[in-house]
C-alpha cells in the first residue's frame, strides 16, 4: 500500500489564510503592518526564486516586504552596514538575509549582526539558546514547518523515535531541539545521524519519523525506512534539470506510511513559518514600545 502524500502546499495555504486574519486583526488594533526586509546578495538564480516566493506569500497575507538587492562583490562591511540600518529602522520588524552569501562574506558574522528581536529565521545564537531552553522567541522556519506538518496530519510524536539525518544549524540541530521539548507536536525521542555515524542505514530504519536533511539526492532508500514510518524530505537537489529530494521517492513511498514530496512538501511550510515569525516580531516590538 502506497504512502499517504503529505501536501505541504495545501497545509501552508491554510496557515497563510489563518495568518491573514491575524495580521488584519493586529493591524486593526495597532495600526501597524508587519514588515519583512529581505536582503539578496549576488545573482544566484535559486536564491532569487526563493526570495520572490517569500515576497508573494507576504503580499497574500497582508505583510509588507522590501527587497534589498546587493551586487555579488558587496563587501562584508557593506552588508553589515545595511543590516545595522535595518536593525535601527522601527518600520522593519523582520530581517531575512538570503543564504548562501558570496565567499567574501562570513555568513555567521552577518547572521549574528541581525537584532535578535528581528531574527525571523531564528539563527541568532540568543534565539537558538532560547529554543534549547524551551522558551523560544521565534521557532526556526523549516523545523517549525515540519512540526506543523506532523501536527496537522495527525502524526503522534509523543514517545516516537525521530531520526534526523543531518546536523546543520538551519535544519538538523534545531529540528532535534524542537522535537525533544515538552510541547504539543514534540516529546519525541531524538537521534541525530550525520556523515560520521556508524550504521546510519540501520539507525534510520528504526525511526517512526525520519527527517532527511542531508543534501544528497535520493540518499534515503527503501531499505532505510521502517514500514509505515513517516518520512519528511527536506532536501532540494537539482538532477538533470529536475528537482529531487534526499529520499528516493517512488520505492520509499511503497514502504512508508506517509511521505512529503519534493517540491510541494516542506518548502511551502518554511515560507509560511517565516510569515508567522514576522507577525510575532511585529507584535513583540509593538509591545516593547507601547508597554
Amino acid at each position: 500500500m502506497a504512502a499517504t502524500i503529505i501536501d505541504g502546499k495545501a497545509i501552508a495555504a491554510t496557515i497563510r489564510e489563518e495568518l491573514a486574519v491575524d495580521v488584519a486583526a493586529f493591524h486593526a488594533d495597532s495600526g501597524i503592518t508587519p514588515h519583512l526586509a529581505a536582503v539578496l546578495v549576488g545573482d544566484d538564480p535559486a536564491s532569487a526564486v526563493y526570495v520572490r516566493n517569500k515576497q508573494r506569500a507576504c503580499e497574500k497575507t497582508g505583510i509588507a516586504s522590501t527587497l534589498h538587492r546587493l551586487d555579488a562583490d558587496t563587501s562584508q562591511d557593506q552588508l553589515l552596514d545595511l543590516v545595522n540600518q535595518l536593525n535601527a529602522d522601527a518600520d522593519i520588524h523582520g530581517i531575512l538575509c538570503q543564504l548562501p552569501l558570496p565567499e567574501q562574506i562570513r555568513e555567521q558574522a552577518v547572521l549574528d549582526s541581525v537584532s535578535p528581536d528581528k531574527d525571523v529565521d531564528g539563527f541568532h545564537p540568543e534565539n537558538v539558546g532560547l529554543i534549547a531552553q524551551g522558551r523560544p522567541r521565534f521557532l526556526p522556519c523549516t523545523p517549525h514547518g515540519i512540526q506543523q506538518l506532523l501536527i496537522r496530519t495527525g502524526v503522534e510524536t509523543s514517545g516516537a523515535h525521530l531520526v534526523v539525518l543531518g546536523r546543520s544549524d538551519i535544519v538538523g540541530k534545531p529540528m532535534g531541539l524542537l522535537m525533544v521539548q515538552k510541547a504539543e507536536g514534540a516529546n519525541a525521542t531524538v537521534t541525530f545521524c550525520h556523515s560520521r555515524t556508524r550504521n546510519l542505514a540501520e539507525i534510520a530504519a528504526t525511526a517512526d519519523i525520519l527527517v532527511a536533511a542531508i543534501g544528497r539526492p535520493n540518499f534515503v532508500t527503501a531499505e532505510m525506512v521502517k514500514p509505515v514510518a513517516v518520512v519528511i524530505d527536506v532536501g532540494i537537489n537539482r538532477v538533470d534539470d529536475k528537482l529531487v529530494g534526499d529520499v528516493d521517492f517512488d520505492p520509499v513511498s511503497e514502504i512508508a506510511g506517509a511521505i512529503t514530496p519534493v517540491p510541494g512538501g516542506v518548502g511551502p511550510m518554511t515560507i509560511a513559518m517565516l510569515l508567522k515569525n514576522t507577525l510575532t516580531a511585529a507584535r513583540g516590538l509593538h509591545a516593547d514600545t507601547s508597554g
